[in-house]
């Protein structure tokens, strides 16, 4: 979880931008791409066309924290299209799953607004946004461990039971593992699994975009990867994602866009690829795992 501890990063401008430089955390905008329709625009690597529609999730100038009088969030926004994984980096600090939690009304909202199709959801309670078409799978105790596979996904739908059978044949279709395993305890499985049963649940209310906290935290390289397939299964199945990653180099290879938060702002936008490629967010904040993975 984020804290109040910021980073002190140089003055920086986003990625394939001739704009002016941007004077630090004061200025207007710390974002040199504009996180608001000026970004990448066509079709994305999971099909959908991106850019060319108002965004099915949008923030705008979020602030909010967790104790009165100390802000995590300083004034970040984002957007999410529809059909589009939308990766969200940075340090340590940074905001990052404190900017998840805003979104989902955990985390009280100071100022700025947050819209789902065109409604304002700002610090709307959970069971709303649920209802309005929106997921949220927490970094950690995101599965019962006493439950079985199959009661943890009847505790997503335990708003709607009479569509429990419907809801668990669709997800079953995306991760066979849930109907493999349903009668296993959920607290038996490898991490990787456990994380694969919490995005089902999500999934079981059918939303239109799902929030991801940190998905791959303390897996394995195997299990990450397999993390990942399953948020690009999902992804490919319609939903919108909005993913907070620590694994900035995998988050950035399987995102149509992503930002990079810097002390509770947006930093840095433009896609995956232009990301991971630009020398200062190279320098930044990918380090020199970027550059041996280049060799």
């Amino acid at each position: 979880m984020s804290t109040g501890t910021e980073n002190n990063a140089p003055e920086k401008n986003g990625p394939e931008n001739n704009g002016p430089e941007n004077n630090g955390p004061d200025a207007g905008s710390t974002d040199a791409t504009s996180p608001h329709g000026t970004g990448p625009h066509g079709t994305s690597p999971h099909g959908t066309s991106t850019g060319t529609t108002e965004p099915l999730l949008s923030c705008t100038d979020l602030v909010s924290g967790y104790i009165p009088e100390v802000d995590i969030l300083t004034g970040c926004s984002v957007h999410v299209d529809r059909g589009e994984l939308v990766g969200i980096i940075g340090p340590n600090g940074a905001g990052k799953s404190t900017l998840i939690k805003t979104l989902f009304g955990l985390v009280p909202v100071r100022s700025g607004v947050v819209t789902l199709h065109h409604e304002d959801i700002t610090s709307a309670p959970a069971h709303r946004l649920v209802a309005s078409g929106v997921g949220y799978v927490p970094q950690n105790n995101n599965v019962f461990p006493s439950l079985t596979v199959e009661e943890n996904l009847e505790m997503g739908m335990f708003v709607r039971p009479k569509d429990f059978a419907e809801r668990f044949a669709r997800v079953s279709e995306l991760f066979e593992l849930l109907a493999d395993r349903r009668r296993q305890k959920a607290g038996s499985l490898s991490g990787g699994e456990r994380q694969v049963v919490a995005m089902g649940r999500a999934l079981m209310t059918d939303p239109k975009v799902l929030f991801l906290d940190e998905p791959s935290a303390g897996l394995s390289p195997l299990m990450q990867d397999s993390v990942f397939e399953a948020v690009n299964t999902i992804n490919d199945s319609g939903v919108s994602i909005l993913m907070v990653e620590q694994n900035a180099r995998q988050c950035l290879d399987i995102s149509d866009r992503a930002y990079v938060l810097d002390q509770g702002k947006d930093a840095y936008t433009g896609t995956g690829e232009e990301l991971a490629t630009d020398p200062k967010v190279i320098e930044l904040y990918l380090g020199t795992l970027a550059h041996i993975d280049e060799q």
